[in-house]
C-alpha cells in the first residue's frame, strides 16, 4: 500500500510564501500528474513530498505515517529527476545497483533486481556501456531504472522528458504509462507539458500561484473546468474565451449579449445570477463550426490556418478583437481576412461569472 496524505501544506521562501496550505490525497496505485505554468509550485510540491525541502507548515502522511520531518532516504521514496543524474564513470549495470551495493545488500538479490529492472526497461544489452555512449531516452530509462531496484512505495518524475526530443517525448511517454500499469505502483508527475498530464495521469492537480485549482481526472478537467484558469489551460490549442454579460436568467438557461455582438441562449443554472452582470463564455476549437444556411451565430475575420492534415485549426477574431480558434477538416483552410459565419454548440460552451468561477450547468444542477 501506498496512500500520500497531505494537509495544509505551507512552504516559504524570504518571506514569501510559494506554497499556500494545500490538501490532497494520493491514492494507493494512482498516477498523479502536477501540471501548472512556470513558478506555480509544482516541483518545489515535489521536493517537499520527498524531503528536499522543509516544509513551513502542515502534514505529510504516508500510509498513516507522518514523515513530514523524516530524511529523505527513509521515507521510501524514490525520485527521478530532469537531468538524469547518472555516474558518467560507471556501467549501466553499476549503475543501477549502486544504491543497494551501498546499502549492503545481498549480491544475488540485488543483481536480480538489476536484471529485472533491465528486462521491464529493456537494458539488457545496455549494462556494460557507460552513460556518454547512450542515447537521451536510454539516459532517462537507466534514471528510472534506479528508481525501479530500490521498489520505493511511490515513485517521484520531476519533468524526466524536458531534455528528449519531440519524438523522444512521445515514446518515453508511452513507455511510463506500460511502466505504470506493470508495477502497478503510485507515481506522482511533475510536468508544465498538458499533453503528458492528459495522456498519463489517472488524477491531474492543477496548479497556479502555489495553490490547487482544481483536482480530477483528466477528462473531467477538460470537460468541466471549476473557473476560468483550469479553462484556458488544459487543451491544445485553448479554449476561446468571449466576454459579454446577461440579458435573461433562470434556473434551467441563460442568455448572454456578447461584447463581439450576438446573443446565445445556454443551459445553464442562472439562479442565483443577475441581469447585466459579466460573463465570460468559453468554447473549445471543435465545438466551433462553420455556419450553415441561417444559423450563424458569430462573424468573425480569419487571421491564420495551420494545416496540419487531418485537421485544420482556423485563428480568428471577432469584430471587438477577441481570438478564436476554430478546428475544421483538414482538406479546408481560411483565407487570411476572410469573413466567416460561426455557429456555436451551445450546450459545450462554459460560463464564467466576473470572478472567474464556472457557472453549473442545469443539467448537473438537476443531477444534484
Amino acid at each position: 500500500m501506498a496512500n500520500l496524505s497531505i494537509r495544509n501544506l505551507q512552504k516559504g521562501f524570504d518571506g514569501h510564501q510559494i506554497i499556500k496550505g494545500i490538501d490532497l490525497d494520493v491514492k494507493d496505485r494512482e498516477f498523479v500528474v502536477f501540471v501548472g505554468p512556470s513558478g506555480c509550485g509544482k516541483s518545489t510540491l515535489l521536493r517537499l513530498i520527498a524531503g528536499l525541502e522543509e516544509v513551513t507548515s502542515g502534514t505529510i502522511e504516508l500510509d498513516g505515517r507522518d514523515i513530514t520531518q523524516v530524511t529523505p532516504a527513509k521515507r521510501d521514496l524514490a525520485m527521478v529527476f530532469q537531468t538524469y543524474a547518472l555516474y558518467p564513470h560507471m556501467t549501466v549495470g553499476k549503475n543501477l545497483s549502486f544504491a543497494l551495493d551501498l546499502a549492503g545488500g545481498d549480491k544475488a538479490e540485488i543483481k536480480r533486481k538489476v536484471d529485472e529492472a533491465a528486462r521491464i526497461l529493456e537494458l539488457g544489452p545496455l549494462l556494460e556501456r557507460k552513460p556518454k555512449q547512450l542515447s537521451g531516452g536510454q539516459r532517462q530509462r537507466v534514471a528510472i531504472g534506479r528508481a525501479i531496484v530500490r521498489n520505493p512505495k511511490i515513485f517521484l518524475f520531476d519533468e524526466p522528458l524536458s531534455n528528449l526530443d519531440a519524438a523522444l517525448r512521445v515514446q518515453t511517454r508511452l513507455e511510463l504509462s506500460r511502466l505504470h500499469k506493470e508495477l502497478q505502483a503510485t507515481m506522482i508527475y511533475v510536468t508544465h507539458d498538458q499533453v503528458e498530464a492528459m495522456t498519463l495521469a489517472d488524477k491531474v492537480v492543477v496548479l497556479n500561484g502555489g495553490k490547487v485549482e482544481q483536482v480530477g481526472s483528466p477528462l473531467e478537467l477538460y470537460h468541466h473546468p471549476a473557473n476560468l484558469f483550469v479553462a484556458g489551460f488544459l487543451g491544445t490549442p485553448k479554449m476561446g474565451f468571449l466576454k459579454g454579460k446577461l440579458s435573461r436568467v433562470d434556473s434551467a438557461s441563460c442568455e448572454v449579449e456578447l461584447d463581439a455582438g450576438t446573443r446565445i441562449s445556454l443551459p445553464v443554472n442562472g439562479a442565483g445570477q443577475s441581469v447585466g452582470a459579466p460573463v465570460t463564455l468559453g468554447i473549445r476549437p471543435e465545438h466551433l463550426n462553420l455556419a450553415q444556411n441561417n444559423d450563424c451565430q458569430l462573424q468573425v475575420i480569419a487571421d491564420v490556418s495551420e494545416r496540419l492534415g487531418s485537421d485544420t485549426y482556423c485563428h480568428v477574431r471577432t469584430r471587438s478583437g477577441e481570438p478564436l480558434t476554430l478546428r475544421i477538416r483538414g482538406d479546408l483552410a481560411s483565407q487570411y481576412g476572410e469573413t466567416l459565419n460561426l455557429h456555436l454548440d451551445s450546450s459545450q460552451c462554459h460560463l464564467f461569472d466576473a470572478q472567474g468561477l464556472v457557472i453549473a450547468k442545469a443539467l448537473q444542477t438537476a443531477a444534484a
